[in-house]
């Protein structure tokens, strides 16, 4: 590949693998990476998998998904705990799919795993000429815009033609979670000069979804209240957004603080041969600050 011969000649970057063990672990690691690639193409061949066999690119999609999110939780774990054992079991479930895609690819004439690899390292050199070239970017934004403008160029060059859309918003798909669309549109506003001037503004405007809200339901109409917590979810990704906080991961962190808290309370109540059938709201509210204040007492 012509690029990893630019990177391989450089004796700072040779330096930058050694220093980390990459130099000593190459061989071992394309070992194992060319024995997946040969175990997929095994399962694929004929007497392989019948499964593995009848799959397309639109019925792994949903497994892609999956993986993702799976992954997105194990990282979750790993920020929080240290422990990063279900991330390496995780990423390597995700790794597959992209060599099971790559499989089917190259049974098609479509790509290969070796094009894949090529492609996404040949784009990370040209779109850091600060690192591999001579650009000066000091600042992570410079970074971001820099990259959007050498993405519009590769287009370019490259003949394709620019998405026909009828609103900036079109680049953000409708198909992300809810979560991720809603920080995402509220990006490319904000990209404009759409956004609040300052963090009080938002605030005002969340204790105005607020009162909204309640009106909403004073009415009794669904409808209304379904559209007012919609409002209230988008002001509150605005409220990360601008204090740079990724509201999936922070939801994703209060669920799973949501988690053990609870089982706290049911392994308590397990404890005297009940469960949380039995018990008042009063028991498990208390058993819940209870969990909090051990979790704190923990924590110093």
């Amino acid at each position: 590949m012509a690029v990893w011969k630019v990177l391989e000649g450089s004796p700072a970057f040779r330096d930058f693998l050694d220093i980390r063990g990459f130099l000593d672990l190459n061989v071992h690691m394309s070992k194992s990476f060319d024995e997946l690639v040969a175990v997929m193409a095994k399962l694929r061949a004929p007497g392989g998998c019948p499964w593995d066999h009848e799959q397309t690119y639109a019925s792994l999609s949903q497994y892609l998904l999956e993986e993702a999110y799976e992954t997105f939780d194990a990282i979750q774990e790993a920020a929080q705990t240290g422990d990063t054992t279900n991330l390496k079991e995780e990423l390597g479930d995700l790794l597959l799919q992209v060599v099971f895609h790559s499989a089917i690819g190259a049974e098609r004439g479509d790509f290969t795993i070796d094009a894949v690899a090529e492609g996404v390292t040949e784009k990370l050199v040209l779109r850091h000429p600060h690192v591999f070239g001579d650009a000066k970017l000091a600042r992570a934004q410079d970074v971001l815009d820099n990259w959007d403008k050498l993405k519009a160029d590769e287009r370019a060059a490259q003949g394709k033609k620019e998405k026909t859309v009828e609103t900036i918003l079109d680049d953000v798909p409708v198909h992300f979670p809810a979560l991720l669309e809603a920080l995402k549109v509220s990006k490319k506003a904000a990209s404009v000069g759409f956004d609040w001037e300052n963090e009080d503004q938002i605030f005002d405007k969340l204790n105005e979804e607020v009162g909204e809200l309640r009106n909403a339901i004073a009415s009794g109409d669904s409808d209304d209240i379904a559209d007012e917590i919609g409002d209230l979810l988008f002001v509150i990704v605005n409220v990360a957004r601008r204090l740079e906080v990724e509201p999936e991961t922070a939801l994703k962190r209060t669920n799973r603080k949501f988690r053990q808290r609870f089982k706290f309370i049911e392994d308590e109540l397990k404890r005297t041969g009940r469960t949380v059938n039995d018990a008042s709201l009063r028991e498990m509210d208390d058993l819940w600050n209870e969990s909090k204040t051990k979790r704190l007492a923990s924590s110093h």
